[in-house]
Formats: C-alpha cells, structure tokens, sequence
C-alpha cells in the first residue's frame, strides 16, 4: 500500500533500507521502550499487510467520529477524506486509534467488536492494529503499551 510506503520511506539501496530499519527500530526501543522484537515485527507487518489483502477498495483512512456531520443533504456527511486505494480493513484503524480509553483498556476487543460491526476479518484488523500502533507510537507512546497487548503470539 503506497501509503505505508510513505510513513516508512524506502530508499533504493538495500543496504539503506535495512539501516533505516533498523534507526526507526532504535528508535523505538528507545524513545517509547517498545521491545525490540516487537517494533521488528510491527516494521514488518506494517510493510507486508497491504500486499495480503484479498481484495482492494477506495479506503477514507481518516474516518472517524470528528469527520462525520449531520448534514442537510443527507443524514451524514464524511469529511476530510485522505483517499488511497488498499486493504479494506485498514480504513477501520483510525477510528480505533480516535478511541484511545477504549483502545487502551481492552484493544482486542475494540478491534473485534469493529471488526464484527463492518464485516471484517477480527484477527486480521488486530494485526493491522498491532503495525500500526507499532508506527504511531514515537508520536503517540500510550500506543507502545497496546501493540504489547495485541502483538501476534
């Protein structure tokens, strides 16, 4: 997805590649105390998932509960569309990352019950969760203690 691409540059040297990597990774484990295997791994699936999807759709990625309004024209109206083309179940995260005190206590059944509600694969948004939280947490440490939690076994 073009869209991880751009969160996690990738430049045409192998070598380049790899260094970065593993400076995010450093990172990581440093700034927010994020296990080193963890932040690898949630590297790893953030880079990886988009090319599993079973199917691709125009994804918002910014839907949450701050950009919808009541409207006029219809009962609801989404703003501030961030449109890229991927994985389906990617477009839930946002919302579960807008829900941080529900996020925080108990992120794999927020992720589920989400997952129930829009017909989506649970494990796989809890592992869509896991990278992500991986990738937002420099800026976002809370989120450290929920990729823990989620981390696939």
């Amino acid at each position: 997805m073009e869209r991880a691409d751009r969160w996690l540059p990738v430049p045409a040297a192998a070598g380049d590649v790899r260094r970065l990597a593993a400076e995010f990774e450093d990172t990581l484990t440093a700034s927010v105390g994020l296990d080193p295997g963890l932040a690898r791994a949630g590297i790893e699936l953030f880079r990886s998932l988009p090319a599993t999807a079973e199917r691709q759709a125009l994804l918002c990625t910014d839907l949450h509960a701050g950009n919808v309004l009541a409207a006029q024209r219809e009962p609801w109206l989404a703003i501030d569309p961030k449109p890229y083309v991927g994985d389906p179940t990617y477009d839930a995260l946002q919302h579960l990352l807008n829900c941080e005190e529900r996020l925080v206590t108990d992120p794999a059944g927020l992720a589920t019950r989400l997952a129930d509600l829009l017909g989506l694969d649970p494990d796989r948004l809890i592992t869509w969760l896991f990278a992500r939280c991986v990738q937002e947490s420099i800026d976002q440490p809370i989120l450290a203690e929920v990729a823990a939690r989620v981390a696939p076994r």
